[in-house]
């Protein structure tokens, strides 16, 4: 595991953990207290930066998971509605066909 060294302490944070390092600083502090007080400042904002990217990729990953299952389960539902229907041949249009045929046959018939 790497180490937290300040070259990867953004300027940023190093501002910030100065800034409230000074609106914090007590009366008779030294300035060396107040450098050690700031950088203690800094690992706990690196650390919460870590820990708050290190959520953000579970969920990230979570969410992902879920919509790859839900993509299966959309695209897994159609093709078996879809299958069950073709398996079932259309009886309506043969019935009509052969009704049709049937008319027209009697009516040739009759009219003659």
């Amino acid at each position: 595991m790497a180490k937290h060294n300040a070259t990867n302490i953004s300027n940023e944070t190093v501002e910030e953990a100065l800034a409230i390092a000074k609106k914090t600083q007590k009366s008779g502090q030294s300035k060396e207290q107040t450098r050690l007080i700031a950088q203690g400042i800094q690992k706990g904002i690196a650390e919460y930066k870590k820990s708050v990217k290190a959520k953000q990729r579970q969920a990230d990953k979570a969410q992902k998971k879920l919509q790859k299952q839900k993509q299966t389960a959309d695209t897994s539902q159609p093709t078996t509605i879809n299958v069950s229907q073709e398996a079932k041949p259309a009886k309506l249009p043969w019935v009509l066909l052969v009704a049709s045929w049937g008319i027209f046959a009697l009516y040739f018939f009759f009219t003659r």
